[in-house]
């Protein structure tokens, strides 16, 4: 959010807090610590409707030389063509999956395994619009529904576990991937290397980390030498 690498909490853009005024030099950070992925969000696009910072994006991808997922106001097919020739690997739709599922089919008709479908919860309902707005919607109905039109891999997200370091959203997690057969990835509320040995004893495809990173409860190297562990162990 406004060009640097910054955490929420629960969603509220009033809460951000700066944790590297360079997302670039934070990202070959991660990238030598041992990350296989980075995971970027624009925060300012998710608010604005549209990509804004693409220019971060291509360059973490040259810098780091890792696959890069992205998401954060991508509204168009023509949003996530331009994340993906900036150098995305994956582009992560929320809102407007929520919003036509006609257009959702088209979607994932286009971009197939490159477009990941993000579930964002608030009060059990999908949330939308940079998490700002309910839909009325119950995860695992919307979920099912994307299914039947070709989504192919989740990012769920407990936006009240967001940022506050309290532990994932596990059984919810769980139950999406249950409910739809397709791979999810846990996102929302890590904060101890505990955490992962759960979520890599399960069948879900991996976990999103930010703040627990950023508030030193554990180093990268930790994390991925336990998850890794803890998935040879099951």
């Amino acid at each position: 959010m406004g060009g640097q690498a910054v955490r929420l909490t629960q969603g509220a853009f009033d809460a951000a807090k700066v944790y590297n005024a360079d997302p670039v030099a934070q990202a070959v950070a991660f990238a030598e610590a041992g990350a296989e992925w980075i995971h970027l969000v624009d925060l300012d696009g998710a608010k604005a409707g549209h990509p804004v910072h693409l220019e971060v994006l291509r360059g973490i991808a040259e810098a780091t030389g890792l696959p890069v997922q992205f998401g954060g106001g991508l509204r168009t097919s023509a949003d996530m063509e331009a994340a993906l020739a900036a150098g995305a690997n994956r582009v992560i739709v929320g809102t407007r999956l929520t919003q036509d599922l006609d257009f959702a089919a088209s979607l994932f008709a286009q971009f197939g395994e490159r477009l990941v479908a993000g579930l964002d919860a608030r009060n059990g309902e999908v949330a939308t619009h940079g998490w700002q707005e309910g839909s009325g919607q119950s995860i695992l109905d919307l979920a099912r529904s994307l299914v039947e039109r070709g989504a192919t891999r989740f990012i769920y997200t407990d936006i009240a576990r967001d940022g506050v370091l309290g532990g994932p959203d596990l059984s919810g997690t769980v139950a999406l991937h249950d409910a739809t057969g397709v791979p999810v990835i846990a996102s929302g509320g890590v904060a101890e290397l505990s955490d992962l040995e759960h979520i890599a004893a399960t069948q879900l495809e991996g976990v999103i980390v930010g703040k627990a990173l950023y508030e030193r409860r554990f180093r990268l190297e930790e994390a991925l030498a336990v998850a890794t562990a803890s998935a040879k162990a099951t």
